[in-house]
Protein backbone atom coordinates (compact mmCIF):
# COMPACT_ATOMS: atom_id res chain seq x y z
CA UNK A 1 0.00 0.00 0.00
CA UNK A 2 1.59 3.39 -1.25
CA UNK A 3 2.12 6.10 1.69
CA UNK A 4 0.27 9.87 1.17
CA UNK A 5 1.91 12.57 -0.93
CA UNK A 6 3.48 14.83 0.76
CA UNK A 7 0.46 17.48 -0.13
CA UNK A 8 -1.99 15.51 1.89
CA UNK A 9 0.28 14.04 4.30
CA UNK A 10 0.37 17.74 5.37
CA UNK A 11 -3.04 18.26 5.14
CA UNK A 12 -3.49 15.18 7.52
CA UNK A 13 -0.82 16.57 9.42
CA UNK A 14 -2.89 19.65 10.26
CA UNK A 15 -6.43 17.93 10.28
CA UNK A 16 -4.70 15.12 13.28
CA UNK A 17 -3.90 18.82 15.10
CA UNK A 18 -6.86 20.47 14.78
CA UNK A 19 -8.90 17.05 16.44
CA UNK A 20 -6.39 16.08 19.12
CA UNK A 21 -3.14 18.27 19.50
CA UNK A 22 -1.21 15.97 18.24
CA UNK A 23 1.53 17.35 15.87
CA UNK A 24 3.32 14.54 13.68
CA UNK A 25 5.82 16.55 11.94
CA UNK A 26 7.46 15.79 8.96
CA UNK A 27 8.43 12.23 7.60
CA UNK A 28 6.43 10.28 9.54
CA UNK A 29 4.25 8.67 6.17
CA UNK A 30 5.32 5.52 7.59
CA UNK A 31 3.78 5.73 11.09
CA UNK A 32 0.47 7.06 9.14
CA UNK A 33 0.54 4.16 7.00
CA UNK A 34 1.43 1.41 9.70
CA UNK A 35 -1.74 3.00 11.93
CA UNK A 36 -3.98 3.67 8.94
CA UNK A 37 -3.84 0.64 6.73
CA UNK A 38 -6.00 -1.80 8.27
CA UNK A 39 -8.67 0.76 8.49
CA UNK A 40 -8.92 0.85 4.75
CA UNK A 41 -9.64 -2.85 4.55
CA UNK A 42 -11.88 -2.12 6.86
CA UNK A 43 -13.89 0.37 5.42
CA UNK A 44 -13.59 -1.76 2.00
CA UNK A 45 -11.25 1.55 0.73
CA UNK A 46 -9.30 1.35 -2.31
CA UNK A 47 -6.03 2.96 -0.28
CA UNK A 48 -4.70 5.39 2.17
CA UNK A 49 -5.44 8.68 -0.01
CA UNK A 50 -9.28 7.63 -0.24
CA UNK A 51 -9.31 7.38 3.96
CA UNK A 52 -7.73 10.58 4.19
CA UNK A 53 -9.30 12.43 1.84
CA UNK A 54 -12.74 11.17 3.45
CA UNK A 55 -11.52 12.22 7.02
CA UNK A 56 -10.54 15.56 6.28
CA UNK A 57 -13.36 16.24 3.96
CA UNK A 58 -15.70 14.63 7.21
CA UNK A 59 -17.47 12.86 5.33
CA UNK A 60 -17.99 10.04 7.56
CA UNK A 61 -18.30 10.59 11.62
CA UNK A 62 -17.37 6.63 12.20
CA UNK A 63 -14.32 6.72 10.25
CA UNK A 64 -12.99 10.34 11.24
CA UNK A 65 -13.25 8.30 15.40
CA UNK A 66 -11.24 5.58 14.26
CA UNK A 67 -8.60 7.87 12.46
CA UNK A 68 -8.03 9.46 15.28
CA UNK A 69 -8.48 6.92 17.66
CA UNK A 70 -5.96 4.53 15.39
CA UNK A 71 -2.86 7.71 15.44
CA UNK A 72 -3.93 8.01 19.57
CA UNK A 73 -3.21 4.86 20.61
CA UNK A 74 0.09 4.78 22.71
CA UNK A 75 1.51 1.71 24.37
CA UNK A 76 1.71 1.76 28.22
CA UNK A 77 3.11 -0.20 30.91
CA UNK A 78 1.67 -1.33 34.80
CA UNK A 79 3.76 1.08 37.05
CA UNK A 80 5.50 2.80 34.67
CA UNK A 81 8.83 4.38 35.82
CA UNK A 82 7.96 3.17 39.19
CA UNK A 83 9.15 6.45 41.41
CA UNK A 84 5.46 8.23 40.76
CA UNK A 85 3.65 5.35 42.43
CA UNK A 86 6.82 5.12 45.25
CA UNK A 87 5.86 8.59 45.73
CA UNK A 88 2.20 7.88 46.43
CA UNK A 89 3.09 5.78 49.31
CA UNK A 90 5.38 8.00 50.86
CA UNK A 91 5.35 11.39 50.30
CA UNK A 92 1.98 12.07 48.43
CA UNK A 93 -0.64 10.09 50.32
CA UNK A 94 0.58 11.24 53.98
CA UNK A 95 0.58 14.64 52.91
CA UNK A 96 -2.97 15.08 51.54
CA UNK A 97 -4.29 12.73 54.69
CA UNK A 98 -3.23 15.30 56.98
CA UNK A 99 -6.13 17.35 55.75
CA UNK A 100 -8.27 14.99 54.45
CA UNK A 101 -9.44 11.93 53.93
CA UNK A 102 -10.60 11.27 50.05
CA UNK A 103 -8.19 11.66 47.51
CA UNK A 104 -9.28 11.82 43.82
CA UNK A 105 -6.64 11.24 41.38
CA UNK A 106 -7.23 11.96 37.31
CA UNK A 107 -4.98 9.64 34.99
CA UNK A 108 -5.33 12.08 31.81
CA UNK A 109 -4.36 9.97 29.59
CA UNK A 110 -5.39 6.66 30.23
CA UNK A 111 -4.56 4.47 27.44
CA UNK A 112 -5.51 0.39 27.99
CA UNK A 113 -5.79 1.94 31.82
CA UNK A 114 -2.37 0.10 33.38
CA UNK A 115 -1.52 3.39 34.85
CA UNK A 116 -5.16 4.57 36.65
CA UNK A 117 -5.48 0.56 37.45
CA UNK A 118 -1.49 1.29 39.08
CA UNK A 119 -2.75 4.18 41.09
CA UNK A 120 -5.49 2.14 42.81
CA UNK A 121 -3.53 -0.75 43.64
CA UNK A 122 -1.15 1.78 44.84
CA UNK A 123 -3.99 3.03 46.98
CA UNK A 124 -4.80 -0.52 47.93
CA UNK A 125 -1.48 -1.37 49.44
CA UNK A 126 -1.30 1.67 51.03
CA UNK A 127 -4.55 0.91 53.08
CA UNK A 128 -3.34 -2.59 53.73
CA UNK A 129 -0.35 -1.59 55.47
CA UNK A 130 -1.57 1.53 57.10
CA UNK A 131 -5.14 0.50 57.79
CA UNK A 132 -5.81 3.39 60.20
CA UNK A 133 -5.23 6.19 57.83
CA UNK A 134 -8.89 5.25 56.49
CA UNK A 135 -7.40 6.60 52.78
CA UNK A 136 -10.24 7.16 50.21
CA UNK A 137 -9.54 7.07 46.48
CA UNK A 138 -11.45 7.59 43.64
CA UNK A 139 -9.20 7.64 40.60
CA UNK A 140 -10.64 8.98 37.13
CA UNK A 141 -8.90 7.71 33.79
CA UNK A 142 -9.83 9.76 30.51
CA UNK A 143 -8.88 9.25 26.83
CA UNK A 144 -9.45 10.27 23.67
CA UNK A 145 -9.79 6.56 22.02
CA UNK A 146 -12.90 4.68 22.05
CA UNK A 147 -11.42 1.41 21.65
CA UNK A 148 -8.91 1.81 24.90
CA UNK A 149 -12.08 2.96 27.27
CA UNK A 150 -13.58 -0.12 26.13
CA UNK A 151 -10.38 -1.64 26.81
CA UNK A 152 -10.43 -0.27 30.34
CA UNK A 153 -13.62 -0.23 31.61
CA UNK A 154 -13.55 -4.39 30.55
CA UNK A 155 -10.19 -4.65 32.90
CA UNK A 156 -8.81 -7.49 31.11
CA UNK A 157 -5.53 -8.55 29.98
CA UNK A 158 -3.58 -10.98 28.05
CA UNK A 159 -0.24 -12.23 29.32
CA UNK A 160 1.55 -11.12 27.07
CA UNK A 161 0.47 -7.24 28.67
CA UNK A 162 0.17 -8.12 32.29
CA UNK A 163 4.18 -9.24 31.61
CA UNK A 164 5.05 -5.98 30.98
CA UNK A 165 5.85 -4.19 34.47
CA UNK A 166 3.31 -5.60 37.06
CA UNK A 167 5.05 -8.57 39.49
CA UNK A 168 3.88 -11.66 40.18
CA UNK A 169 2.82 -11.02 43.43
CA UNK A 170 0.87 -7.96 42.36
CA UNK A 171 -0.76 -10.46 39.63
CA UNK A 172 -1.72 -12.78 42.39
CA UNK A 173 -3.12 -10.12 44.36
CA UNK A 174 -5.14 -8.11 42.16
CA UNK A 175 -5.83 -10.31 39.24
CA UNK A 176 -8.26 -13.42 38.82
CA UNK A 177 -8.59 -15.59 35.66
CA UNK A 178 -11.02 -15.03 33.34
CA UNK A 179 -13.56 -18.12 32.87
CA UNK A 180 -12.83 -19.75 29.68
CA UNK A 181 -10.38 -17.50 28.59
CA UNK A 182 -6.65 -19.20 29.64
CA UNK A 183 -4.84 -16.70 28.68
CA UNK A 184 -6.18 -13.44 30.15
CA UNK A 185 -7.01 -12.37 33.45
CA UNK A 186 -9.53 -10.15 35.26
CA UNK A 187 -8.80 -6.76 37.40
CA UNK A 188 -9.87 -7.49 40.86
CA UNK A 189 -13.37 -5.87 42.17
CA UNK A 190 -11.88 -4.07 44.51
CA UNK A 191 -9.51 -2.28 42.06
CA UNK A 192 -12.18 -1.62 39.64
CA UNK A 193 -14.04 -0.69 42.60
CA UNK A 194 -11.47 2.67 43.03
CA UNK A 195 -11.56 4.07 39.10
CA UNK A 196 -13.76 5.28 36.37
CA UNK A 197 -13.08 5.97 32.89
CA UNK A 198 -14.83 8.37 30.22
CA UNK A 199 -13.97 10.00 27.17
CA UNK A 200 -12.32 13.15 27.21
CA UNK A 201 -9.97 15.13 24.76
CA UNK A 202 -7.71 17.30 26.57
CA UNK A 203 -7.79 20.03 24.01
CA UNK A 204 -11.86 20.57 25.34
CA UNK A 205 -12.96 22.03 28.54
CA UNK A 206 -12.18 20.04 31.92
CA UNK A 207 -14.77 21.45 34.22
CA UNK A 208 -17.42 18.48 34.18
CA UNK A 209 -14.57 16.45 35.50
CA UNK A 210 -14.59 18.11 39.14
CA UNK A 211 -11.34 19.07 41.09
CA UNK A 212 -8.49 16.80 41.93
CA UNK A 213 -5.97 16.52 44.12
CA UNK A 214 -3.65 14.94 41.98
CA UNK A 215 -3.05 14.60 38.11
CA UNK A 216 -1.14 12.26 35.89
CA UNK A 217 -0.35 13.19 32.60
CA UNK A 218 2.70 11.44 32.00
CA UNK A 219 4.76 11.01 28.43
CA UNK A 220 2.03 12.98 26.78
CA UNK A 221 2.73 16.09 26.48
CA UNK A 222 5.72 15.21 23.98
CA UNK A 223 3.06 15.03 21.10
CA UNK A 224 1.88 18.46 21.25
CA UNK A 225 3.11 22.17 20.20
CA UNK A 226 4.09 24.45 23.05
CA UNK A 227 0.75 26.15 22.38
CA UNK A 228 -1.34 23.61 23.00
CA UNK A 229 1.07 22.26 26.34
CA UNK A 230 0.34 25.44 27.43
CA UNK A 231 -3.27 25.58 27.46
CA UNK A 232 -3.52 21.91 28.49
CA UNK A 233 -1.13 22.99 31.69
CA UNK A 234 -3.06 25.73 32.62
CA UNK A 235 -6.19 23.94 32.44
CA UNK A 236 -4.74 21.29 34.63
CA UNK A 237 -3.82 24.08 37.30
CA UNK A 238 -7.61 25.12 37.47
CA UNK A 239 -8.99 21.46 37.48
CA UNK A 240 -6.27 21.02 40.75
CA UNK A 241 -7.47 21.68 44.48
CA UNK A 242 -4.96 24.11 46.60
CA UNK A 243 -2.16 22.43 47.01
CA UNK A 244 -2.56 20.02 44.38
CA UNK A 245 -0.14 17.97 42.61
CA UNK A 246 0.75 17.49 38.75
CA UNK A 247 2.93 14.33 37.73
CA UNK A 248 4.83 14.25 34.29
CA UNK A 249 6.90 12.01 32.59
CA UNK A 250 10.55 11.91 32.96
CA UNK A 251 11.61 13.98 30.01
CA UNK A 252 8.67 16.46 30.55
CA UNK A 253 9.14 19.63 32.24
CA UNK A 254 6.60 23.17 32.48
CA UNK A 255 9.81 25.46 31.50
CA UNK A 256 8.85 28.65 29.52
CA UNK A 257 4.70 26.80 29.20
CA UNK A 258 2.93 28.39 32.22
CA UNK A 259 4.16 29.62 35.75
CA UNK A 260 0.93 28.16 37.75
CA UNK A 261 3.06 25.42 39.31
CA UNK A 262 6.42 24.94 41.51
CA UNK A 263 8.58 22.14 41.10
CA UNK A 264 8.98 20.11 43.61
CA UNK A 265 13.01 17.83 43.71
CA UNK A 266 11.95 14.35 45.06
CA UNK A 267 14.45 11.34 45.10
CA UNK A 268 14.49 10.23 42.94
CA UNK A 269 12.04 12.32 40.24
CA UNK A 270 10.33 15.71 40.23
CA UNK A 271 6.21 16.72 40.56
CA UNK A 272 4.77 20.01 40.20
CA UNK A 273 2.82 21.57 43.20
CA UNK A 274 -0.13 23.80 42.39
CA UNK A 275 1.17 27.42 43.62
CA UNK A 276 -0.98 29.59 45.97
CA UNK A 277 -3.30 32.44 44.78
Amino acid sequence: MKTLSDQLYKKFALFLEKQCGIVLGDNKQYLVKSRLSPLVTQFNLTGLEELVEKVINSLNSQMRNAVVDAMTTNETLWFRDIYPFELLTHKLFPEILQNKKNIKIWSSASSSGQEAYSIAMTALEYSKAKPTSNLNVQVVGTDISDSMLAQCNLGQYDLLALSRGLSETRKRQFFIPVHGLSNKMQVRPEVKKLTSFRRLNLLDSYASLGKFDLIFCRNVLIYFSNDVKSKILNQFAGALNPGGYLILGASESLNGLTDKFEMVRCNPGIIYKLKSK
